[in-house]
């Protein structure tokens, strides 16, 4: 069974991925700082990175998760408590976002493993883009990653 911590990492990091397969690049920690700070809440890059991670402390303010959540366009209750289920709008999205991954592994693939045997990288190829054809805008989107590299690791806890 998952930490607490580790259970709001997972529904926050399904939260972000929703947000890839929408609008086709990741949501940055800036825009998540900003739209809080609109509503009158701070959230330090630390703390967002160990609420991503679930490590450190559990994050459980709930106006804080009330506020992500209305950011997100899901009902509170997915990031506050115990609610094991998915929101509608998330749950929809999840198979386009593991073809959205396998795009990513089929374009990472296709630069780094030129010397592999032909008959090896068509097998990966077809088995890949049977999972992608189910959701063409997949493809287009792992072509197209967001280049924003905030959400590393702070310097300093």
């Amino acid at each position: 069974m998952l930490s607490p911590q580790a259970q709001l990492a997972r529904r926050l990091n399904l939260l972000l991925d929703v947000v890839v397969a929408e609008r086709g690049k990741a949501v940055t920690f800036r825009e998540v700082q900003a739209d809080l700070e609109a509503r009158g809440i701070k959230l330090s890059r630390a703390r967002w990175f160990y609420m991503k991670e679930g490590t450190g402390r559990l994050v459980s303010d709930p106006v804080l998760l009330a506020e992500l959540c209305n950011i997100f366009n899901v009902d509170p209750s997915y990031l506050i408590g115990d609610n094991a289920n998915l929101p509608e709008r998330i749950d929809s999205q999840l198979e386009f976002v593991k073809s959205l991954r396998a795009a990513r592994v089929k374009t990472f693939a296709a630069r780094t493993l030129g010397d592999v045997s032909p008959e090896t990288l068509r097998a990966i190829s077809e088995y890949l883009n049977k999972d992608i054809e189910r959701h063409p805008g997949a493809e287009e989107a792992a072509a197209n990653p967001s280049e924003d590299t905030e959400d590393e690791p702070p310097a300093t806890p």
